[in-house]
């Protein structure tokens, strides 16, 4: 990553690859004409080509929703989605697209295409599961291995519906003689890690006119708003090792460093807006009490609504532990791991993305899917609340929501669009046991769904040109004059790991 990036609208050398990337920030579009809107809210007709991208998923649901099974069988943390990696990587090229691996540096990272020229429309994957979220497909507390990851985010559910689209988009490109190209980005690490981030800087993205994708959430809608910017990062200090009892004088405790640098952060939050978050977790807190510990750790995630808020904040820690260094003769070490500006939302691809989730509209459940749905949630202590049966409205203005996501910088670069399919009749919190149930049970239903909005989408930027511009046009007005400067260092490298060993550090 080139300083050119840190800087606004500007070339980042990748190579000998030369990639044009915006760094900026801005509020999206104003209001929506009442025009606009009622236009909006008629469904389209689904033609020709939509009716047989339409077909051949509905034909091949049952293939779709064992490849759903099979990821969720297989859960692996960021960076180590070797096994969902490979699945998804097989079925693609059995449906005749060709797939570059290792891309990015990262041995889960993967990008496959089908079709060629342009224009280049792509869809993203998330393959990894969460630490500690085994579970059987079961509604009471009960892990597959103890201590072990699970699709608590239901990412299990994204890859079968996404490469499931890419199949018979490339089929409509063939079938019609279309010119364009149509590519699915394997992305790791979205929980943490940030695999997109190293795909951009790699110039991965560069021809991209379209980025479109989805996820499970507790309503069915398209997600016309605005995440969390967040940074996380990693303060290493680093004392003396002594004999806590023979010679304490002789120690630096970097454990002591970590406590009040911790507490110094506590005190901060009063000072804090209150859409502001402040998480953290300490890493390594040394080894044994008799022994002054001479390293420890403390790891920070911290979110805002605006990436500018994000860095004042980084900046005001930064200081804190530099405080508890001195404090207690110690030294520190800050890394900051991942720099994600908010996702930016897109009104012409929202508008073009709510047409065909209207038109494909929200699960339907079983009454044998509320029965078990309610067992589940009530087996977590928690009250069922009922999910809306239909498709919610899209709103005139980008909503701001409380979850972060890597998807921030590529957003900023090629216009990006979401939507989200409820996996449940009853709402489910993300990162929770229930999640890794539902993502294997009701959950799959929405794998077709997805299929489809996002097909149909596809289909709909291949026939009009002049969408794609409009996407183009909105992505520029909302960056025109605003800049940025990401705080994780130039020319930084993804952990990388060894199939088989994922309770390992990264070499």
């Amino acid at each position: 990553m080139s300083n050119a990036r840190r800087s606004g609208l500007g070339w980042v050398a990748i190579g000998l690859v030369m990639v044009a990337v915006p760094v900026c920030l801005a509020p999206a579009a104003g209001a929506v004409g009442d025009e606009r809107a009622a236009a909006n809210a008629q469904a389209p007709r689904i033609d020709v080509d939509k009716t047989a991208a339409f077909n051949w998923i509905d034909q091949n649901v049952d293939q779709m929703k064992a490849l759903g099974k099979d990821l969720w069988g297989t859960p692996e943390l960021s960076f180590r989605e070797f096994k969902s990696s490979a699945t998804l990587i097989r079925y693609l090229e059995r449906n005749g697209f060709t797939v570059a691996m290792n891309a990015a540096g990262m041995a889960t990272a993967f990008v496959a295409t089908g079709g060629s020229g342009k224009p280049v429309v792509a869809f993203w994957t998330e393959e990894d599961a969460l630490a500690g979220m085994s579970q059987q497909a079961a509604p009471v507390r009960e892990p597959v291995i103890a201590g072990g990851p699970g699709h608590a985010c239901w990412h299990n559910l994204i890859g079968p519906s996404t490469a499931a689209a890419a199949v018979a988009v490339a089929q409509f490109l063939h079938r019609t003689g279309a010119p364009g190209t149509i590519r699915v980005y394997g992305t790791p690490a979205e929980e943490t890690g940030g695999g997109k981030d190293f795909m951009l800087d790699a110039g991965l993205f560069k021809d991209v006119d379209v980025l479109l994708g989805w996820h499970p959430s507790t309503t069915t809608r398209t997600e016309f708003e605005y995440s969390k910017a967040m940074a996380e990062m990693h303060f290493r200090f680093r004392g003396v090792a002594s004999h806590a009892s023979v010679a304490p004088d002789k120690g630096r405790s970097a454990l002591h460093a970590v406590e009040l640098m911790d507490a110094g952060v506590n005190a901060l939050r009063e000072q804090l807006k209150e859409d502001a978050r402040v998480q953290y977790v300490i890493s390594n807190g040394g080894g044994e009490p008799n022994v002054i510990p001479a390293d420890a750790e403390s790891w920070y995630i911290v979110r805002a609504n605006k990436h500018d808020e994000v860095a004042d904040i980084v900046q005001w820690i930064s200081e804190i532990a530099k405080g508890a260094a001195m404090m207690t003769r110690t030294q520190v070490d800050v890394r900051v791991d991942n720099d994600q500006p908010e996702v930016l939302p897109n009104r012409a691809l929202a508008e073009m993305i709510d047409r065909n989730l209207h038109a494909v509209g929200a699960p339907v459940f079983r009454d044998e899917d509320r029965t078990f749905a309610r067992r589940l949630v009530e087996g977590g202590g928690r009250e069922p609340v009922p999910v809306r049966s239909e498709v919610v409205a899209l709103p005139r203005e980008p909503t701001q929501e409380a979850y972060s996501t890597d998807l921030g910088n590529v957003s900023w670069t090629v216009p990006t669009e979401r939507f989200a399919v409820a996996p449940s009749p009853y709402a489910i919190a993300p990162h929770t046991w229930q999640a890794t149930v539902n993502a294997a049970t009701a959950g799959l239903d929405a794998i077709p769904i997805a299929a489809k909005v996002l097909a149909a989408t596809a289909i709909d930027l291949f026939k009009a040109p002049a969408a794609i511009e409009n996407a183009k046009k909105d992505l520029d007005a909302a960056t025109n004059g605003h800049t940025y400067k990401l705080l994780t260092p130039a020319g930084r490298k993804p952990p990388v790991y060894r199939e088989g060993a994922p309770g390992q550090a990264p070499r």
